[in-house]
C-alpha cells in the first residue's frame, strides 16, 4: 500500500484568481463609471459653498459619494442680513426727514420774534412754501410707513374711535414719529403765522406767543387769547380816560 504524499507547508503556495471572486467589468461599463465620477468630482466645487461631502470605500460597492446641502443656513444668513438692511436704511429716512423739517422751519420763528416788523418777515409769512415743503415730507413718510393694519390699530375700538394702545403701538415706529413731528412742525407754524398776522392787524406783543408756539402750540394760542384781551382791556380803559 503506497504511503500519502506529505508536503511541507512552506513548499505550499495558493494562487486565487480575484476575477474569479469579482467578475470583471466590461470595456463600457467601465467608461461609464469613469464619467459618472468624474461628473461628481467636477461639480462638487459647485456645491462646495452650500454643502458637504463624505467618501466611503468598499472593496464590494467601490467609491460612494454622498453630498448633503446647507441650504438652511445659507437662506437664514441672508434673510437676516435683508431685514436689517431695511431697518437701518428705514431708520436712517427717518432720521434724516427729521432734522430736516425741524431745520426748515426755524428762520421763520426767527423772523417772526427778532424781527415782527420787518418786510422780509411779512413777506415770508404771506408765502405758502413752507408748508408745501412739510406736507410733501410728511406724504413721503406716512407712505413709507404705512402698513395694511395701520387703520386698524387707529380704530381699534368698536365704535371705530382711537384707541390710546393703538395709538402708541403705531407710535413705536422711528418711520411713524417722525412722520407725526412733521405733522406738529405744519401745524405749529400754521398757527404762528395766524398769531403774528393777528397781532399786526390788532397792534398786539405776539412775540413771547410766537415763541411758545414752536414747542407749546397750544398754550401760544392760549397765551395769544389772553394777551388780546388785556390789550384790548387796556385801550378801553385809555379812552374812558380822555
Amino acid at each position: 500500500m503506497a504511503s500519502p504524499l506529505c508536503f511541507p507547508l512552506s513548499q505550499i503556495s495558493l494562487k486565487i484568481d480575484r476575477s474569479a471572486l469579482v467578475p470583471r467589468p466590461s470595456a463600457n461599463q467601465r467608461s461609464f463609471a469613469f464619467k459618472y465620477v468624474n461628473s461628481i468630482f467636477h461639480s462638487r466645487h459647485v456645491l462646495a459653498l452650500g454643502s458637504t461631502r463624505s467618501n466611503d470605500w468598499s472593496f464590494a460597492g467601490g467609491l460612494r459619494i454622498t453630498i448633503r446641502p446647507n441650504v438652511r443656513t445659507f437662506h437664514l444668513h441672508r434673510k437676516n442680513y435683508g431685514v436689517h438692511a431695511s431697518w437701518l436704511a428705514n431708520s436712517q429716512i427717518a432720521s434724516s426727514v427729521f432734522t430736516l423739517g425741524t431745520a426748515a422751519v426755524l428762520p421763520f420763528y426767527t423772523l417772526m420774534v427778532v424781527a415782527p416788523k420787518a418786510e422780509l418777515t411779512k413777506k415770508s409769512m404771506e408765502s405758502s412754501i413752507p408748508y408745501v415743503v412739510l406736507g410733501l415730507l410728511y406724504g413721503y413718510l406716512l407712505y413709507l410707513s404705512w402698513t395694511p393694519d395701520t387703520l386698524r390699530q387707529m380704530f381699534a375700538s368698536q365704535y371705530w374711535l382711537p384707541e390710546l394702545p393703538g395709538i402708541a403701538k403705531l407710535f413705536s415706529s422711528e418711520m411713524t414719529l417722525a412722520s407725526a413731528w412733521i405733522h406738529l412742525l405744519a401745524v405749529d407754524l400754521f398757527a404762528a403765522r395766524q398769531v403774528f398776522q393777528d397781532g399786526l392787524e390788532n397792534e398786539i406783543e405776539t412775540r413771547h406767543s410766537v415763541s411758545l408756539c414752536l414747542f407749546f402750540c397750544p398754550i401760544g394760542i392760549v397765551t395769544h387769547v389772553i394777551t388780546k384781551a388785556l390789550s384790548k382791556s387796556s385801550r378801553n380803559a385809555e379812552q374812558r380816560l380822555h
